[in-house]
Formats: C-alpha cells, sequence, structure tokens
C-alpha cells in the first residue's frame, strides 16, 4: 500500500499560517493537512503530568511579562522580581509541588544569565520588545497568502538595526539546517521586520538573527546565530522559499506528502499513524 498523497480542492487549503507552521509544511506536509484542512488535532493524554514544554511555555511568559514590565531601565532588585514572574509561570502550568521543586533553581539560574545580558544589552543602547505580533500579506497563484508570527523578543539597537531572538529551553536548530531552509522561523520573521509588519515596529536594518538557548544547567544560557550568511540575506531567501511553497501548492495536483524528505522530517508528530509511516517506512517506502 503506497502512502498517502492526498490533494484537496484549491479551496480547502489554507491561505493564513504562522512562521512555526510552515517549517511543519516543509518537513511533513501530511501534517498541514491533517491539522489545517480535516481539522484534527491530538488529545492530551490522560493523567499526563506537566511536560517540557510547559516548562518553556512558562520561562517565554516569565520573560515576557519581566521585559513588558520594565521596558527602559533595569529595577535594582531585578532578580528578585524576575524570579517571582518564573513562580507565578510555573504555578500557571498546574504541576505538581514536588517538579515545580525542581524546575525552581533551574529557572533561578537562567534568570540570572538572562540579567547578565540584560544588563550588557541595556548598557549598549538596546531596547527590548517581548511577544511581537506580526503579519505580512502577499499575492499567490491561489489568491492572497497571510504569513503571522509572534516573535519572542525583538531588539532595536542604537544604529537602528535590529536583532529578533529567539528562545529555546530546547535544543535550537542547527545552523546547517537554517542555511537548508528547514529551519525558517527566525529568517522568515526577519522579512516580516523588513517589511515594517510588526505591530508598532518600523522597518529596519537587520542585524542578526539570535537563539538564545534556556537550559538552567552549566552553562544556565548560551546564545547562537547563524554566521555562514548574512541576516538579511537569509530573511530574503526565506521569504523566496515561502512564496515558491505556496505557490507549489496551489496547484491542486500537489499532494500532501508525509515525510517527502526522511533527512528531515520532524522529530515527533501527532499524525504520523494517520499517515500510516510506520508500515510504509518499515516495508522500506519514502514517500511515492
Amino acid at each position: 500500500v503506497e502512502p498517502p498523497a492526498p490533494r484537496p480542492p484549491l479551496a480547502a487549503r489554507p491561505r493564513r499560517l504562522s512562521v512555526t507552521r510552515i517549517e511543519a509544511w516543509m518537513r511533513d506536509p501530511y501534517e498541514i493537512y491533517a491539522r489545517h484542512i480535516l481539522e484534527l488535532r491530538a488529545l492530551d493524554p490522560i493523567d499526563t503530568d506537566a511536560a517540557q514544554a510547559e516548562y518553556g511555555t512558562a520561562v517565554h511568559e516569565a520573560l515576557a511579562r519581566f521585559i513588558r514590565e520594565n521596558p527602559d531601565s533595569l529595577p535594582a532588585d531585578a532578580f528578585a522580581r524576575l524570579v517571582e514572574a518564573g513562580e507565578a509561570q510555573l504555578a500557571e502550568t498546574g504541576a505538581p509541588e514536588w517538579l515545580r521543586a525542581f524546575w525552581r533553581p533551574r529557572f533561578a539560574r537562567v534568570a540570572a544569565w538572562f540579567l547578565e545580558r540584560e544588563r550588557e544589552r541595556r548598557a549598549a543602547g538596546y531596547a527590548p520588545k517581548a511577544e511581537v505580533k506580526g503579519e505580512f500579506r502577499f499575492d499567490a497563484p491561489g489568491g492572497e497568502f497571510v504569513l503571522t508570527a509572534r516573535a519572542d523578543r525583538i531588539d532595536l539597537g542604537p544604529g537602528g538595526q535590529a536583532e529578533i531572538i529567539d528562545y529555546k529551553t530546547g535544543a535550537p536548530p542547527s545552523g546547517k539546517e537554517v542555511l537548508a531552509g528547514y529551519a525558517p522561523q527566525l529568517p522568515l520573521e526577519g522579512a516580516i521586520l523588513k517589511q515594517g509588519r510588526f505591530c508598532g515596529i518600523p522597518a529596519a536594518p537587520l542585524a542578526a538573527l539570535s537563539y538564545w538557548r534556556l537550559t538552567g544547567r552549566d552553562p544556565a544560557g548560551t546564545i547562537t546565530t547563524p554566521k555562514d550568511k548574512p541576516a538579511e540575506a537569509l530573511a530574503a531567501e526565506a521569504l523566496e522559499g515561502l512564496r515558491a511553497l505556496v505557490a507549489l501548492f496551489d496547484d491542486p495536483e500537489t499532494p500532501y506528502l508525509a515525510r517527502p524528505a526522511p533527512r528531515h522530517a520532524p522529530a515527533y508528530s501527532d499524525y504520523g499513524h494517520l499517515a500510516r509511516v510506520g508500515e510504509w517506512s518499515a516495508a522500506g517506502g519514502d514517500g511515492p
């Protein structure tokens, strides 16, 4: 039995996706078909504990809250305030007390590392903006397509340039994945910035795209930036690639294949069982 290759009509194909969904579209088009066309969602496992994803969300929200409450200067008790914001967000996860007790020292180390970077950047004239929403519309063969985003952080530099920062509590994508276009989130956010389509932020030269990995271990945080190509070139290539991807799927004959490039398939998908990946991959097939 061949792998699935659904070809829904153009009218059923999505015309609006977020930058995070574009990566899924590239790595596993069938996920877009199941999630956005069939509108299927996975149910949460019964009696599940708070997962790493919930911890990551709590960290993101705590840092965003701190930035919003202290947009210009850092208070004398910055560490205490950030830890307090972290505790409030961890409590919202609904995690049991024993798990939150495990998370607290990790977040405290993240907070200390984060504030060191914050003091350095603000002294250098950077103005941070947290959780910034953006939207970019463009024409495509099947009609207007809308790309949406919510950037973790955009720092406006003293020279008028901007840096987009993505917080990661897990592993960030490798430089090779970014250069190959299989991790387009930050480059696409850069393209939205270049178009002046982030709320409250004018179009600006793009200085850097950075991943801040916040582990709370040793070291508590690290910063990585794709270095083999300028940020503006990555943004331009990502937008060009998105236009080509939309045009390809605006052809009703283009199927939503499952894992068309196995080397770049997502590590996990809620829809692998629907695509019968275990069946046809075990038989030696990588797709039609």
